[in-house]
């Protein structure tokens, strides 16, 4: 097996073993992040070129969203071939140049799995389609008969998370099964070529240095036994807890042991993070048993408004939940799924100070907190893409998604005074605001003021003290209703949820502040304070 410098890398954090446990990850949208050769779309040199910038924030880890061969149905999300790079993001030489370039930094590099589906061009499926109904490849999906008198209806009730019906019928009559787009056929994890597919595929990229993958719809693959109808009319969530029989089914669990046996074949720590939308933080914990996934996104958390003693309680849940299984909770407030929190939380002066305190909240718990890229800079939601521009296929879909998710994946800013902000020299496949040139990476670069600098400065201390991100539990303390408070060895958190001033017992020194602290005594609204003492 080769040996790479991710082998180098250190293992071990804080007081327990392995580096993720505690680890700042931070994810990249590929087509958005930076331009090398001015086509207006991000790719993988341009996403080297920009690692020192990841590398001075202080984060631990860079997960790469897809940049698979793809016909961009669903932005890389329909995958033709696992193991080539589609031509818009470069080449295999420029995906390993990025893992090599990440390791001599010091950077682990996370890659994108889309094992739930591929897409409609992938070989194995063209093959299914020219052989026809009864052959081998089309046991490596779902392909069903129709229902009535001709077949000419659907199978079954289930529809697609985009909207619609979640089957198409191809032209010899027979259906297939697709949660997504029709572009994005379901493998049928039944079948033992497609287990064996992808452990290969684990291999593929481990052996090229990867230090862990993210799976995408990890509770998608396995589904109930003969597909039964859900018996009720309601459009299925993008990113929702419903209890469905295509998700969180139990089946799932008996793959990702099988996985975890290949990630412990490598050196260096490889690990699984489980994207799994459970009804309940107790599912997602069974994704992270001691022999399956290493950790799972933390969705309960991304959902709670900004409420303190709604935070309070999924704090505390998904800390009870997680200790159990002995994994880390995760934490993370945004991703290229979800309107950015900024404006989530309000928009304006009011979000990005509610954004601002709830970053510094997400960094003082214990566990791995994920950023997604842009939120170092406070970027806002895109509310106003124009729909020529818009791609995602959900906003296509009749009776679909409200499809919100182009306005958080507009490239970001790095430098200069008007678009595309240096993000490449020929433009960029999404607008960018006129008013992005003060967020840009440039101008917040040195300003004790910017968000920029909040975040690089709590990351910072993050990785100086033992009692940032080490353990499994955090001591409530007093403090007067909206305010969180919280200590982990001689650190403190304040966080007030409110709009206004609120006058307590400040309990030490200040560490850090996500605003200006005016009064010895006075929390004001919408603010966090890091303390010691």
């Amino acid at each position: 097996m080769t040996q790479h410098l991710a082998d180098a890398l250190p293992t071990t954090t804080g007081t327990q073993p392995g580096w993720w446990r505690e680890a700042v990850i931070y994810q990249v949208y590929p087509r958005s992040f930076a331009d090398s050769n001015g086509d207006g779309m991000g790719d993988l040199e341009g996403i080297r070129s920009r690692l020192p910038h990841l590398k001075e924030l202080g984060v631990d880890a860079v997960w790469l969203s897809p940049f698979y061969a793809s016909p961009q149905a669903d932005a890389g999300y329909d995958v033709a071939d696992y193991r080539a790079i589609d031509p818009m993001f470069g080449t295999l030489h420029d995906a390993d140049a990025v893992i090599r370039e990440a390791h001599a930094l010091g950077l682990r590099i996370i890659v994108d799995l889309v094992p739930n589906h591929c897409s409609d061009q992938h070989e194995w499926f063209k093959q299914a389609l020219r052989e026809g109904p009864g052959t081998p490849l089309r046991d490596r999906f779902h392909f069903r008969a129709g229902r009535g008198a001709a077949g000419e209806l659907p199978p079954n009730d289930w529809e697609s998370i985009f909207g619609g019906p979640a089957w198409t019928r191809v032209e010899d009559g027979e259906w297939y099964l697709h949660l997504f787009a029709p572009e994005q056929p379901d493998f049928n994890w039944e079948h033992p070529a497609v287990q064996d597919e992808f452990r290969s595929i684990l291999r593929f990229w481990l052996d090229l240095g990867a230090d862990g993958f993210r799976i995408d719809v990890a509770h998608g693959l396995v589904k109930a036994p003969g597909l039964p109808d859900l018996g009720r009319d309601e459009q299925l969530k993008l990113l929702g807890n419903q209890v469905l029989p295509f998700f969180d089914q139990d089946g799932v669990h008996e793959i990702y042991r099988s996985w975890r046996t290949v990630l412990d074949e490598y050196a260096g720590d490889r690990i699984g993070v489980a994207e799994a939308w459970t009804p309940s933080a107790d599912r997602t914990a069974l994704y992270l048993r001691p022999d399956e996934l290493h950790q799972a996104f933390n969705f309960h958390y991304l959902n709670t408004g900004w409420d303190a003693d709604a935070l309070r309680s999924a704090i505390d849940e998904s800390l009870d939940a997680m200790r159990p299984v002995g994994a880390p909770t995760t934490w993370v407030l945004s991703n290229h799924d979800v309107v950015r929190h900024v404006t989530r939380y309000g928009g304006g002066a009011r979000g990005l100070a509610r954004a601002r305190a709830a970053a510094l909240l997400m960094l003082a718990l214990p566990g791995s907190a994920y950023v997604y890229q842009g939120e170092e800079l406070g970027l806002p939601e895109v509310t106003d893409l124009p729909d020529a521009v818009r791609q995602d296929p959900s906003f296509f879909k009749e009776n679909g998604q409200d499809g919100l998710r182009d306005g958080c994946r507009v490239p970001i800013p790095w430098s200069g005074n008007e678009a595309p902000y240096g993000f490449g020299s020929g433009g960029s496949w999404l607008p960018q605001p006129a008013d992005w040139a003060g967020l840009s990476v440039e101008a917040q670069t040195g300003d004790p003021h910017s968000t920029l600098e909040l975040y690089r400065a709590a990351l910072r201390i993050r990785r100086e003290r033992d009692d940032l991100g080490a353990g499994d539990s955090v001591q409530w303390l007093e403090a007067p209703e909206g305010v969180l408070a919280f200590r982990r060895g001689t650190f403190t958190c304040t966080v007030n949820t409110t709009g206004e001033p609120v006058r307590m017992p400040l309990p030490g020194t200040v560490l850090l502040a996500s605003a200006e602290l005016t009064d010895a005594d006075v929390l004001p609204g919408d603010t966090a304070v890091w303390w010691q003492g």
